[in-house]
């Protein structure tokens, strides 16, 4: 079996917040999800587990963060093309994300980035191949 990513995310409202996921384009494993938690299927690498705040207790000891007041990570998405990041990154602010920070040109790598409905900042970047070749 080949390296997989599962990032746990706390949500506020997980119907809501598989909705939003859903507008983005990504699937929903029904395997994986229940009154409790969400198996939203990024690519066949990379999946959320969407975790309602009393279930995602259950796996720290710490407390929550509150994402809307501060960070504690940034999910960083690549894709093939600077379309692809206005793209996806357009379909979330739609569906009710709002925008983190100013789109990044670099020339070799361009990114813009959202906070989603429960404030977790999710970067969405384009890097032409042939700069790290």
């Amino acid at each position: 079996m080949s390296t997989k990513i599962f990032v746990n995310q706390p949500v506020k409202d997980l119907t809501s917040s598989i909705d939003f996921f859903t507008a983005l384009g990504y699937s929903v494993n029904p395997q994986f999800t229940d009154e409790n938690a969400a198996c939203v299927v990024i690519n066949e690498h990379i999946y959320t587990m969407l975790l309602t705040e009393p279930f995602f207790k259950n796996f720290t000891k710490k407390p929550i963060v509150d994402a809307t007041a501060g960070t504690e990570t940034i999910v960083a998405l690549s894709v093939d093309s600077r379309e692809e990041v206005d793209v996806l990154v357009d379909k979330a602010l739609a569906a009710g994300a709002q925008a983190a920070n100013e789109p990044s040109d670099m020339g070799f790598m361009y990114s813009r980035s959202f906070s989603d409905l429960d404030g977790h900042t999710w970067e969405v970047l384009y890097m032409d191949p042939s700069h790290v070749e």
